[in-house]
């Protein structure tokens, strides 16, 4: 017998790393040390060229992990690989960033039936792009190709990212006070949360991927619509943080993942305080409530389960609102006022 004959091609394993070296190679920067194909990748904490100077005082590593969820299901049903990559690396920097941290490095894990060097490319393709999105590097990564686990076509996606903050400056340590301001960044669709949700909807309801529904307000089919990739705040976040060196005006942020707005925003008060948010203060997206009209879903469960279109929240001192709301603005983000904070119980109070 052979390992190929057993389930594994270390053949097709070679091909992978030789197709997907590109798509790595362009997220490294001067800090990452070492080629393609290591046993690990490497990457300095600090760097003394003088063009690129950046050394840390005190610097504290933030790390996460984080996968795609069932999201990929629906991804492989569909024969689209090219955007679960990026939504991976979205829900491990978007998370990073909560604590005031700036993502360095990032590392996937692909579990699939087998290899199949352009499907495995293209899921790292989208890793890739991600990664540039935010900023950092894909030093390394594993995939792994499993028949006794999963079935032809099903692959998992996994990522692990780490980042850095200065001690002085996380923002765990800025706490929110009563009359702060919640400001809201748009989300570009469902994101990754919910679609265990999503695909009992589609079942169901015998809803059609490669349809077109006019309620969705989109010229693309449904399933590419809800395959839109989980947008990455990193960038505008991040350079909203470094305006102010001395002075705090972000007192909490929060990812809106699963649990919505009520379990993520709580997350970043205190036991003293609410967050009271006003839900005619934005647009929720159509594709919630095609979601909740097909699933005859009660709003308080689109609430619990999605995003409803908001997928970064910022708390900020009332005196600083409007321009930090500008500056998101100009980077590009779609920002709106949700509310602020009041003496409370440690609740998001939704109106």
């Amino acid at each position: 017998m052979t390992y190929a004959e057993a389930g594994v091609d270390i053949t097709a394993g070679d091909d992978v790393v030789r197709q997907i070296a590109g798509h790595v190679r362009r997220t490294h920067g001067p800090r990452v040390l070492g080629g393609h194909g290591a046993f690990a990748g490497c990457f300095r904490l600090d760097y003394n060229e003088k063009l690129f100077r950046r050394n840390f005082r005190e610097p504290v590593l933030v790390a996460c992990t984080d996968s795609v969820g069932s999201k990929v299901l629906l991804a492989s049903k569909l024969g689209i690989y090219d955007t679960v990559g990026q939504d991976c690396v979205a829900m491990n920097v978007n998370d990073l960033i909560v604590q005031g941290a700036e993502p360095l490095f990032f590392v996937d894990y692909i579990g699939i039936h087998q290899d199949v060097p352009q499907r495995v490319a293209q899921i790292v393709k989208g890793v890739a792009d991600g990664c540039q999105i935010a900023g950092c590097s894909l030093i390394s990564g594993e995939t792994a190709a499993l028949k006794d686990l999963y079935g032809p076509d099903e692959f998992d996606l996994v990522g692990f990212a780490v980042g850095v903050c200065e001690r002085r400056r996380m923002i765990e340590e800025s706490h929110p006070e009563a009359g702060d301001v919640i400001l809201g960044l748009a989300a570009s669709g469902v994101h990754s949360n919910g679609f265990t949700l999503v695909r009992a909807i589609i079942r169901e309801r015998q809803l059609e991927l490669d349809r077109v529904y006019p309620e969705l307000d989109e010229a693309r089919p449904l399933g590419e619509v809800l395959l839109t990739p989980t947008r990455i705040y990193v960038k505008p976040v991040v350079s909203v943080l470094r305006r102010y060196r001395v002075k705090r005006p972000v007192r909490g942020m929060a990812h809106i993942t699963g649990g919505g707005l009520p379990n993520n925003v709580n997350r970043a008060l205190g036991s003293h305080l609410n967050a009271r948010i006003d839900r005619g203060s934005w647009q929720v997206g159509p594709v919630f409530g095609f979601l909740q009209k097909h699933g005859n879903v009660d709003e308080q469960e689109m609430f619990r389960v999605f995003n409803m279109g908001i997928g970064f929240v910022l708390i900020v001192r009332s005196h600083f609102a409007e321009s930090i709301q500008h500056a998101l603005t100009r980077s590009g983000e779609k920002v709106c006022v949700l509310g602020q904070v009041e003496p409370g119980t440690g609740q998001v109070v939704l109106d």
